[in-house]
């Protein structure tokens, strides 16, 4: 992917990038100049991001560290700063694979099933974004983006504590928002729709199935999504704060 947007001198921050859409999106704000901070719970696949971003020019380091753990953040914030220097953009992405996410219905779910969404989606979520904000108002700028999804903003069946998850990450960043932006900070959601994965693919009835709800008859990509945060990410979008956007090829229910 070509530039887009000028990053240069920034230092991003991307959870959840060990694979997938938190891969892309690390790949492609290094690719507009930033250098990244990879994290992943594994340190094999944040590792393999890195030296994929290095390998193609540009500047990043692997971080292992489960966002839920205060500790383990703290510490992970801190080798980025000695690193490479102060997180300008973060990038909530981390999130509970699809094979993950136990779609029953919620009468028929139990507590316990609801705390791997609580913990990741909203504390962990808040924790990676309380460790960087003071630095960000402390320099008058920052850059805050969080993954959340359409099963957050419309509603999904099977799916209501996830969506509960993904609707309260939004509500946080809007008042986020509202507190931080006097200081040049932003916070803003990026809402998904389906993303292309192998298992859709591979599958012809259930890509139809999903169709149905998409103008743009295609699933989405890494890509598409990469290229939201990086305008999000950029000095371009310094008067956008406090909003969902879809990036989500139209979708809708109705």
């Amino acid at each position: 992917m070509d530039r887009m947007f000028s990053l240069d001198g920034r230092v991003a921050m991307v959870t959840g990038a060990g694979q997938g859409v938190g891969a892309v999106v690390a790949a492609t704000l290094a690719r507009q100049g930033a250098a990244v901070v990879v994290n992943d719970l594994f340190e094999d696949r944040a590792r393999a991001t890195a030296e994929s971003i290095v390998a193609d020019g540009g500047a990043a380091i692997a971080i292992a560290a489960d966002v839920t753990d205060r500790a383990a953040v703290t510490a992970a914030v801190r080798t980025a700063e000695s690193s490479l220097g102060p997180v300008d953009i973060l990038v909530n992405n981390a999130g509970i694979p699809a094979s993950g996410m136990n779609f029953v219905r919620f009468a028929e779910s139990e507590p316990e099933d609801w705390r791997p969404f609580i913990d990741l989606n909203i504390y962990g979520v808040l924790l990676v974004t309380r460790l960087v904000v003071n630095g960000m108002l402390a320099r008058e700028h920052g850059r805050i983006v969080t993954v959340v999804s359409d099963a957050g903003r419309v509603g999904e069946p099977y799916q209501t504590v996830y969506a509960a998850s993904k609707a309260a990450a939004a509500g946080f960043s809007r008042s986020l928002a509202k507190e931080v932006g006097k200081h040049g900070v932003t916070a803003n959601c990026l809402s998904l729709g389906s993303i292309s994965n192998p298992a859709v693919a591979k599958d012809p009835e259930r890509l139809a199935r999903q169709l149905r709800y998409y103008p743009v008859r295609r699933l989405g990509t890494p890509a598409d999504v990469a290229s939201a945060v990086a305008w999000l990410a950029s000095d371009e979008a310094g008067w956008v704060t406090g909003q969902t956007i879809p990036v989500n090829g139209g979708y809708s229910t109705s």
